[in-house]
């Protein structure tokens, strides 16, 4: 199907992802000013031409912030969603090729993970392990294998008993073959659609753990701690609180556009 000009999740979710993607990829070479580098002097300072979204409690640079910040965030999201994909897509495969036993264990297994509250399992997790970005990431890897578990299971289920699956049975091919050649690339489509909101609730996940102060730590820059810190300040610099509340919500909006034009796209 050609894509239409109105669609209007692609082109204004895209545009606001390329528009953040080139402030994280700009931050990696260039910086306004000094991320961490305290200034007393310049403490809650209004936007001017010198610091373009003003300074935090501390004089550092909001706009040099957010934009390091985008790089956590946009990490976060990469690597959480790689856990989970990788993990869940292959329990998702083996219980729905094998089904029998296999089945029933992956899925009660599934079912307890998705007893408990994303962010709670969260919580609990960084109670055991400690805070910090890599146990971050790793527990809400973990919050995300369920979802990608049942798409691929409810994939497989479904492409197994196709004749193309029952061809390849014939013809010889190994179990190994017909999951990883035959079916999975049939099935990647609504794992794609999923990745994508997966990576959207990755980010405010981690924002929701840095505001709690579990996430990443000071004095490394995440627009969850962010907003932290500047709550307390927001009657007398609204600046320092608008300014990280807007990056999450828009690389949000952003990503759940794009899902929702690829959920649209893959119906056509």
């Amino acid at each position: 199907m050609n894509i239409k000009i109105k669609d209007h999740n692609l082109i204004i979710g895209g545009g606001i992802l390329i528009f953040l993607l080139l402030i994280m990829g700009v931050s990696f070479f260039y910086l306004p000013h000094s991320v961490t580098e305290i200034n007393t002097k310049l403490k809650l300072s209004a936007p001017s031409f010198s610091y373009f979204l003003g300074t935090d409690n501390f004089g550092r640079d909001i706009l040099s912030r957010l934009m390091k910040g985008s790089q956590t965030a946009f990490l976060v999201g990469l690597i959480s969603v790689g856990i989970g994909s990788s993990v869940g897509v292959f329990l998702g495969a083996i219980s729905g090729y094998f089904g029998g036993k296999i089945d029933e264990i992956i899925m009660r297994i599934t079912d307890a993970m998705m007893a408990f509250p994303g962010i709670l399992f969260a919580l609990m997790f960084i109670s055991v392990f400690g805070v910090g970005i890599e146990n971050t990431m790793m527990a809400i890897g973990i919050m995300s294998i369920p979802t990608f578990a049942r798409i691929t299971r409810s994939g497989f289920l479904r492409e197994k008993e196709l004749e193309y699956t029952k061809a390849a049975k014939v013809r010889g091919a190994s179990n190994f073959r017909i999951i990883y050649y035959h079916i999975l690339p049939n099935v990647l489509s609504p794992i794609i659609v999923a990745g994508t909101m997966s990576f959207s609730n990755a980010i405010l996940a981690e924002a929701a753990l840095s505001y709690l102060g579990l996430g990443v730590q000071a004095p490394n820059p995440s627009w969850g701690r962010m907003l932290s810190e500047s709550q307390m300040y927001f009657m007398i610099a609204p600046w320092y609180t608008l300014a990280p509340g807007l990056m999450i919500s828009l690389t949000v909006l952003a990503l759940n556009m794009m899902g929702d034009f690829l959920r649209e796209y893959q119906r056509r």
